[in-house]
């Protein structure tokens, strides 16, 4: 038996097409497990966002103790979402968010004012990247295709998480209570891969000590790039180009009381790779020589040692996040912008 060459180009078509389908559908299989290991982590994410606030609402209602129903209320409801079951959660959640809206910050201490502001503002951020994680499994997972072919195995389908979102501001009902701050902070990294941070106190707080990285707030018709090479000049004396800096890569908002301010901080972080030298202070502000004890070039269990005696290190996952700036230092595409804490 013989097969003409038509017959033959056929088959070979054939037999090309199932290939091709099958990896096709080996690489989408793939993906949706990575979509939906995505989606599992970032609800962990947001389940420990969420705890923290049932945990920083508790003291709250430790502190409102001279309004008893509402303490009452107010630690029940974040005891009954830290319990509920995930079909219920978004209906306990959010009771909880209305509670907390109507309190007067006028009552708290402005520490627990901040850290109110920051349990917050952390929920609407894992919230946000939960819910984009799950938009994007959804969106792949439910293409026919893929239900045809079954790619998604028995997972069950992610589903999105939908509680009122509130600015800081709003958490504690006074819009002028925190003072928005946009910052552009560097990474400097040497040739050792060391990071320099500086050692400091709150002025209104002399006695606890943290580190923290170059930078500081945009002015008015600055850049982000501007302010953090300005920013690396005034605090370091090192002169760069502000379009050799790499990113911005990192994100993080945080709300804090600093030298007696409630401070909403939007935070951006760039790398900057250069040879070992000196700081030098002399573009310090009056604010930062009162502020500012020290610095630093640090390794990676150099920054978890420093953690570990009890002083706080910023950005609080600096350790962990070594890696990935040496990765974005040796990449010559800008990395996309993350959110971390």
């Amino acid at each position: 038996m013989t097969f003409s060459a038509l017959t033959i180009l056929v088959l070979g078509l054939v037999a090309m097409s199932i290939v091709v389908i099958g990896l096709w559908a080996y690489s989408t299989a793939n993906r949706l497990d990575r979509l939906h290991v995505r989606s599992d982590l970032a609800w962990q994410s947001l389940d420990s966002a969420l705890a923290r606030r049932a945990v920083v609402a508790r003291a709250v209602s430790a502190a409102t103790r001279d309004r008893l129903d509402d303490s009452r209320r107010l630690a029940a409801l974040a005891d009954t979402a830290e319990r509920a079951d995930r079909a219920d959660r978004e209906m306990a959640e959010n009771a909880v968010s209305m509670a907390l809206a109507a309190l007067d910050p006028a009552h708290l201490p402005p520490q627990l004012v901040a850290e109110l502001a920051d349990a917050e503002a952390r929920v609407l951020i894992a919230r946000r990247f939960h819910n984009d994680a799950v938009r994007d499994t959804l969106a792949l997972r439910t293409t026919p295709v893929v239900r045809l072919l079954h790619l998604g195995g028995t997972a069950p389908l992610p589903t999105y998480f939908e509680i009122a979102e509130r600015s800081a501001s709003a958490t504690f009902g006074h819009g002028d209570r925190a003072l928005p701050r946009t910052s552009s902070r560097v990474v400097l990294v040497d040739e050792q891969g060391r990071i320099l941070l500086l050692r400091g106190h709150d002025p209104a707080v002399p006695n606890i000590y943290f580190w923290f990285t170059i930078g500081g707030a945009v002015e008015s018709g600055e850049t982000l790039r501007v302010t953090a090479a300005r920013e690396v000049r005034e605090e370091t004396g090192l002169e760069l180009d502000h379009s050799e800096l790499k990113g911005p890569m990192w994100r993080r908002v945080a709300t804090f009381v600093f030298n007696g301010t409630l401070i909403k901080s939007e935070e951006l972080f760039f790398a900057y790779r250069t040879q070992t030298f000196e700081p030098e202070h002399a573009g310090f502000t009056d604010l930062e020589r009162r502020m500012v004890v020290g610095h630093r070039w640090c390794t990676e269990s150099d920054i978890r040692s420093l953690a570990a005696t009890g002083e706080t290190v910023y950005p609080q996952e600096l350790a962990e996040l070594i890696d990935e700036v040496n990765i974005v230092l040796a990449r010559r595409v800008e990395p996309e912008v993350r959110a971390i804490r």
